[in-house]
């Protein structure tokens, strides 16, 4: 199984009340099907995955797939810092039926060593829902090392690696030892400078705002055409950068709120952010034409 192309990193909205609203749920996800993106992984950082329960958890992702109604792939985010509850979020993933491939964050916080790390992904692995690693290093304190990238990508579920660690060489690093692997930029901001040497595609925050855009810059520069994807990219750079002036998915939901999406609503410890940067954002879509 293969994935490629733009694949939203989806909100999970509240309602008032602080309750997942499956409502707006449904309305964001036949706006990513309709904006023509190859995928959604629900429930990963940007939709709140640690503030939502189990069943919370297991439920967004059963919607998603069923909104989606099989007219894209789903890459369900079941990733922890603890392999038994990794285990058992990918166990109900698989029970519930319908995702295409799990998402795996690197384990935040308790920083395992790099044996601790492969029989991590391992243990998930062997699971036989396919595997997509997420190195974030940022977020989780550690990156996953070239070399248990390498051990990894051996392994018949393991299927991509999602790079979010901000660097392009690491995309030709692991293009120079498994040529074939997949890797998906965790960068909107460099979705394009990683497909140049290899990427075949991203996990996008952005487009949860700009699901069409998004995939046409990424399916042109995947063609080759980097002269009308850099156009892209420069109209909606600022948008990319200015999703991240404070933690996401602060951003990116303050965005869907001022486009009349979603409930301006976050559950403790994230919260609106300030004024500030609310206009910043006002003014940044504003630029692009989307308010």
């Amino acid at each position: 199984m293969k994935l490629s192309g733009t694949i939203t990193a989806l909100v999970t909205p509240f309602a008032k009340d602080g309750s997942v609203d499956y409502g707006k749920l449904k309305e964001l996800v036949e706006l990513q099907v309709a904006g023509g993106v190859e995928g959604i992984c629900p429930v990963g950082t940007t939709g709140e995955s640690p503030t939502l329960d189990h069943a919370e958890h297991h439920k967004v992702i059963e919607k998603v797939i069923e909104f989606a109604a099989g007219k894209v792939k789903i890459l369900a985010g079941t990733g922890a810092n603890s392999t038994a509850e990794a285990v058992s979020l990918t166990k109900a993933a698989i029970a519930a039926g319908g995702s295409d491939a799990c998402l795996q964050v690197t384990p935040y916080y308790n920083k395992p060593n790099a044996e601790g790390l492969y029989r991590h992904f391992m243990t998930v692995a062997d699971l036989g829902l396919p595997v997509v690693l997420y190195n974030v290093p940022g977020r989780a304190g550690k990156e996953i090392p070239l070399d248990v990238v390498a051990r990894l990508c051996t392994h018949p579920n393991i299927i991509a690696i999602k790079e979010a660690a901000g660097s392009v060489e690491r995309v030709s690093a692991i293009k120079d030892f498994a040529p074939d692997f997949t890797v998906l930029s965790g960068d909107d901001s460099l979705a394009v400078p990683m497909i140049s040497v290899g990427a075949e595609g991203v996990i996008s925050v952005a487009s949860n705002v700009i699901p069409r855009e998004m995939s046409d810059m990424v399916r042109l520069a995947m063609a080759g055409d980097f002269l009308k994807a850099r156009e892209l990219h420069r109209t909606y750079y600022p948008l990319f950068h200015n999703l991240f002036i404070d933690t996401n998915p602060v951003m990116v939901k303050e965005a869907l709120w001022l486009m009349g999406r979603i409930e301006r609503v976050f559950r403790l410890p994230l919260c609106e952010t300030t004024e500030k940067n609310l206009e910043t954002m006002r003014a940044t879509l504003a630029k692009v034409g989307l308010v």
